[in-house]
């Protein structure tokens, strides 16, 4: 009996392990628009209004800053390009996690501002409710390391 108990733990490990690796991710469902998004669990916003914060004004124009953008992101660990370039000024990236691959969803959109851009992101996770502030972290260092190739002309601000 304890060798059946053992072997069905197991078993519902690998499922949930492969569940969640292998669920498909839709583009259609998850390349949106960043403004959508509303800050809450298990997300994070960077609009210039509603949002997390308000995040910086790059000073380059909107491709030159979403390539930067693009490269750090899929530099990443465990991060790659779900829909959407550069050339479309609009990009979403899923994140798995390490352990079971949960997958967080993050949209980027570069809209110019003034003399410089910004960006619109929009950062989810795709199951449960929360996320331990992983996608905070996450974003918040990717804009870090783009603000260390990109001069930053204007700051926004927390809200």
């Amino acid at each position: 009996m304890r060798y059946f108990l053992i072997l069905a733990i197991l078993a519902v490990a690998a499922f949930a392990l492969l569940y969640f690796r292998l669920a498909p991710s839709d583009p259609a469902r998850w390349h949106v628009d960043p403004r959508t998004g509303r800050p809450g669990d298990g997300r994070f916003t960077v609009l210039p209004e509603g949002g997390d914060i308000e995040g910086p004004v790059f000073g380059a124009d909107p491709q030159a800053v979403l390539g930067q953008f693009d490269s750090i992101a899929v530099g990443s660990t465990r991060t790659s390009r779900l829909a959407g370039s550069v050339a479309d000024g609009r990009v979403t990236y899923v994140s798995r996690s390490l352990l079971f691959g949960f997958p967080d969803y993050t949209t980027v959109e570069a809209v110019p501002e003034g003399q410089g851009t910004r960006l619109l992101i929009f950062a989810r996770a795709r199951y449960g409710k929360g996320d331990m502030g992983v996608n905070r972290r996450r974003v918040s260092g990717w804009l870090e390391a783009l603000a260390e190739t990109v001069p930053v002309i204007g700051e926004g601000a927390e809200t």
